[in-house]
């Protein structure tokens, strides 16, 4: 039976009789009286349950525990309070941002023992999310950065509705393999999945592609032709590009939304279908309703749920496993070579490329870096990379990246005006996660608005 660590702070000793009635059999305890002291732990060992005593809470002692947390983002935090505290609502708001669960003094062990159970529970499920994602890519896309895990905990939800979807973020960010997943992981998946690229299809055809045609519709038309539409009835019609979608065709395709019946060119038969909407888009469709260019009628139909996908320079810690993943599949494919891995400064090249194509930029230079490569590892020169390591001589990667994760979270807290919870959505990350940052870097948050750090009150 492999055994959870449960971390217990506890400056006062109030839980010391009542804990053996709390603690399972396949639960270790670790007691702590001091936050640094416990702090050394989780530096140690991964604890899967935290528990943090609360009788009596002062500035520094809050600000103190939330480094604490901040610094376990895979432990479960399970806070035990004095009653009064919770009169005060920033101390509610303090507690819902921080913890799992909360109790309050004194405690019911049977209650604080399901608690501990669950959080234990959850714990595992956060372990083994991490590790799915790790080994094998949840839904085909691997991802354990905090943007990805927050992306997936969405797509989640996603699978469990029949409402359409609209994609945003840059080119070769992975907009169709979400909308597979859509696809594979719904009621839909038996049924087909019909892509059609609004701007690769030449303007006079597009009628045709969507919508089908009559034998005799129009020169050259000599048999019938079943449109994508009709094609992705009962399944998941996935319109790229949404944006270079013709004026004229946006009125017929909200027409289709609107009626859920096609009519194939040449023809007055109106056919019914029913298919879940998936759209992509790169391009700022709201932009694009100022320009004129884009119905804004069709916008609401399509963005009934949006979807944003992270660019790869935002997803810290992705961009090594994204490389060996492609590696290993494209590497077990190929009966000509075999190679190994990544040289050291390969990796480093990787990390501090900026990616402007995203994830199918890195899949194209690691395909070509495995043709080109003399030798069974990797090099930043086979992957392109040469010169961005060579203008980084003498600087370290863990000096780079550290220098661009600080430039980031000090962006983003100055344009939310010190607002933690404001910034912490705009970067992707959850509040905790922000708050590890600006710890890590000792970030002084500007002294005109009173810190979330000192004070523990998250500004609205």
């Amino acid at each position: 039976m492999k055994r959870r660590n449960v971390l217990v702070f506890d400056a006062h000793e109030l839980l010391t009789e009542q804990l053996p009635l709390v603690v399972a059999a396949d639960q270790t305890i670790h007691y702590f009286k001091s936050v640094p002291a416990a702090q050394k732990m989780l530096a140690r060992d991964h604890c899967s349950v935290g528990l943090v005593v609360l009788d009596v809470l002062t500035p520094a002692l809050q600000e103190e525990v939330e480094r604490m947390i901040a610094n376990a983002p895979m432990t479960e935090w399970i806070g035990i309070v004095s009653p009064d505290s919770l009169a005060s609502r920033d101390f509610q708001t303090f507690i819902l941002n921080a913890f799992h669960d909360f109790h309050t003094l004194p405690i019911e062990p049977r209650r604080l023992a399901m608690s501990v159970g669950h959080a234990c529970g959850k714990a595992r499920m956060r372990q083994a999310l991490v590790c799915e994602n790790d080994e094998a890519g949840r839904f085909g896309i691997c991802g354990i950065s905090p943007v990805m895990v927050k992306f997936f905990r969405q797509l989640d939800k996603v699978l469990g509705t029949e409402l359409p979807v609209l994609l945003g973020g840059e080119s070769g960010t992975g907009k169709e393999l979400v909308a597979r997943a859509i696809h594979n992981y719904s009621l839909r998946s038996s049924k087909p999945f019909v892509v059609v690229n609004c701007g690769a299809i030449p303007i006079n055809l597009i009628q045709s592609e969507l919508f089908g045609h009559e034998k005799g519709a129009f020169t050259g038309a000599a048999q019938r032709k079943i449109g994508s539409i009709e094609a992705a009835n009962g399944g998941v019609l996935f319109l790229d590009e949404i944006g270079d979608l013709p004026l004229a065709m946006q009125v017929n395709l909200l027409r289709v939304l609107q009626e859920q019946a096609i009519t194939r060119l040449g023809s007055t038969q109106s056919i019914p279908v029913d298919f879940r909407l998936v759209a992509a888009t790169h391009v700022d469709l709201q932009e694009a309703i100022r320009d004129g260019r884009f119905r804004e009628d069709l916008f609401y139909r399509l963005n009934v749920i949006h979807m944003q996908l992270p660019p790869l320079r935002e997803r810290v810690g992705d961009v090594r496993l994204l490389a060996e993943r492609v590696l290993r599949n494209f590497s077990s494919g190929s009966t000509r070579r075999k190679v190994s891995g990544f040289t050291a400064e390969a990796i480093g090249a990787m990390e501090l490329f900026n990616w402007p194509g995203n994830v199918r930029e890195l899949i194209n230079r690691v395909h070509r870096a495995v043709v080109m490569s003399d030798s069974k590892l990797i090099t930043a020169a086979d992957l392109g990379l040469a010169n961005f390591v060579q203008e980084s001589q003498g600087v370290t990667l863990d000096a780079a990246r550290a220098s661009f994760e600080r430039d980031i979270i000090e962006s983003s807290l100055r344009a939310n005006g010190n607002n933690v919870s404001k910034a912490a959505q705009q970067l992707g990350v959850s509040r905790v996660t922000l708050y590890r940052g600006i710890n890590k870097f000792n970030i002084e948050l500007n002294s005109k608005l009173p810190s979330p750090i000192k004070t523990g009150i998250c500004q609205t």
